[in-house]
This record gives C-alpha cells, sequence and structure tokens, in this order.
C-alpha cells in the first residue's frame, strides 16, 4: 500500500479503549482521529514517520492478535476458545476470542478447587497439614491407583497429586474437602466465574477461567501466603505441552491443565511475559491429543510475540 493511502485508512482504523489502571479492562472498539496535515505539506520524511506510528500502533492493537490467532483456529477444525488478561501493565488489555463459550472443563475445575484451598490456608481456615481421608466415593482412575478406604493424606499432599499430576480421585478428596461442588461453585462464583458449573457438569468458559487467574495473581484470593502454597503445584507439571511449550522456556508457567476425549485445556499464568505478567487461557474441543497441545501452544506463542510488540 502506497504511503498515502495508508495514511487515508489510519482515520478508519478500530483500536483498543483502555480503563484505568487497576480495573479490569475489556476490549471495545473506538474510532481515533489522528492529526495528520493536509498531503500538500507532508514531506517525505514526515509521511515514513506518521506511516511507521501506525505501522507500530497497528502491531500493539488487539485486531493484529485476532489476525494471527484465527488462521490457528480455523485450521484446527475444532472449537478455540481464548482469554488474555494483561497484568503488567498501566493499561492492561483484556481480550478474548470465544471467550464467553461454554466448554468442557475437564480437570480445570482443579484449579478452582485448589485455589480455594489455597485461600482457606492463606487465612489460617485449614491447615496444610491436615488430613482428609479416602472413601469409596472419591475413586476415579487416575494417576495414581494406591487409594484405600480410610487411607489419609494432608491437603499438601492431594494438591500435589491433583495440581502436578492432575489425579482424578486426588481432585474429588478436594472438593469434597471444600464442601462438595455447591460450595466450590459458589466460591467461584463470587470471584468471578459465574458461568462455571465445575466438577457437576464441569463447564466453564475462557473468561471465566481467565479472571480466577487474574484475582488470583492479583493477591485478591490469600495474596504471598496462597501463591506459596499454590504455585509449585502447578509448575513444572506433567504436562507443559500447552501454553508452557509456546512460551519456550521463556518464562516461569504456572498452569493447569485439562484433558478428556476431544477435549484439550490450558489456563496459565506466565509469570515474566515481554510486556509484564498475562493470564493466558485456551480451551479446545474436537481436536484432542497432540493436535489440540499443538494449537494451544501455537496460540501460546502469538500471544507472547503480540505482547513483545506491545512491550
Amino acid at each position: 500500500m502506497h504511503a498515502a493511502s495508508r495514511i487515508l485508512v489510519v482515520a478508519g482504523a478500530i483500536f483498543i479503549a483502555f480503563a484505568p489502571a487497576g480495573n479490569d479492562v475489556r476490549a471495545s472498539t473506538s474510532a481515533v482521529t489522528l492529526g495528520i496535515p493536509p498531503a500538500a505539506t507532508l514531506t517525505v520524511t514526515g509521511t515514513r514517520r506518521v506511516v511507521q506510528a501506525v505501522n507500530s500502533l497497528v502491531a500493539r492493537g488487539p485486531m493484529t492478535l485476532n489476525s494471527a490467532v484465527e488462521p490457528l483456529v480455523l485450521a484446527s477444525g475444532g472449537s478455540v476458545g481464548i482469554a488474555l488478561i494483561e497484568l503488567g501493565r498501566t493499561t492492561p488489555l483484556v481480550w478474548s476470542y470465544n471467550g464467553g463459550e461454554i466448554f468442557t472443563a475437564a480437570s480445570t475445575y482443579k484449579l478452582a478447587a485448589l485455589m480455594m484451598e489455597a485461600q482457606n490456608i492463606a487465612a489460617g481456615k485449614s491447615n496444610p497439614d491436615g488430613l482428609v481421608c479416602y472413601v469409596d466415593d472419591d475413586y476415579e482412575a487416575g494417576w495414581f491407583d494406591d487409594y484405600a478406604d480410610g487411607m489419609c493424606f494432608t491437603r499438601t499432599e492431594l494438591a500435589q497429586r491433583a495440581g502436578l499430576f492432575s489425579d482424578n480421585t486426588a481432585g474429588h478428596m478436594l472438593v469434597r474437602d471444600l464442601g462438595g461442588a455447591d460450595a466450590l461453585n459458589a466460591w467461584a462464583a463470587s470471584e468471578g466465574a459465574t458461568e462455571s458449573v465445575f466438577f457437576t457438569a464441569n463447564t466453564t468458559s475462557p473468561t471465566d477461567l481467565a479472571l480466577l487467574w487474574a484475582a488470583e495473581a492479583r493477591g485478591s484470593l490469600g495474596g504471598a501466603a496462597a501463591h506459596a502454597w499454590l504455585y509449585p503445584m502447578l509448575t513444572g507439571t506433567s504436562t507443559e505441552a500447552g501454553v508452557p511449550s509456546g512460551v519456550g522456556g521463556r518464562s516461569v508457567v504456572v498452569h493447569k491443565t485439562g484433558t478428556i476425549d476431544q477435549v484439550e485445556n490450558d489456563v496459565a499464568l506466565v509469570i515474566s511475559g515481554p510486556n509484564g505478567a498475562y493470564v493466558l487461557t485456551v480451551m479446545t474441543d474436537g481436536i484432542g491429543g497432540a493436535a489440540g497441545w499443538r494449537v494451544i501452544a501455537e496460540i501460546s506463542s502469538e500471544v507472547w510475540s503480540f505482547e513483545a510488540a506491545r512491550a
């Protein structure tokens, strides 16, 4: 596109309107008017500077992120939902692609349970070394198969099993310890996950999960004491093929995956992004296996590149 034509296009470009720092900001569109002098007065150098500025703004806008991820979603052959919440900027962006759609939660319900446990421990309501004893109704085939009636585990032991290895029986025991599914869902709804029905129907949305992670990362769910107990349960897990793979070792990624049938999900906090910390949730359906993890990793890589452009 010629420079003059590019300048004319700018007047109709769509950018994000940001709320004040500290607010949850949702992407919205508004027209931006640029002060461009009459064409007759534009020098070659001035024109080049305007075009460079426009290119920079466009590269940092969420429309660019949409353009980057949409081909990956369409090529996947399945359903994909994404939610991004920046945590490190003075004008943090909240963006989603099908973020409000309902997906199968799979084992991401364990993230909500672990967060609620961490908050209770930070508040002194629960003892991390307190025991939770197995009953037959807790059992679901999973990573560990050493459960027996009356056998007891500390909350920390169960959290390690549920977080690092996504063990199903440990997840069931944690939910029971918290008061059951109704208590877990009431807590999650109070923290912004209003569309989720964890554990029973076991459905949620990318936006709901991202809101929970953002609340956790900002310190609203127990602060540093909760983080000290929770984050080691979700770092260096048995499944690192999703968001961590897309980050490529450039940051610690604290995350919880979920997988069942043709569903692969990853809910992640990227601690040290190129533009500060951010939360990224990617949920899929109808893909599954290696193909599902590859899509999540590719989207994660695109988000990292987008964040680098915004730095």
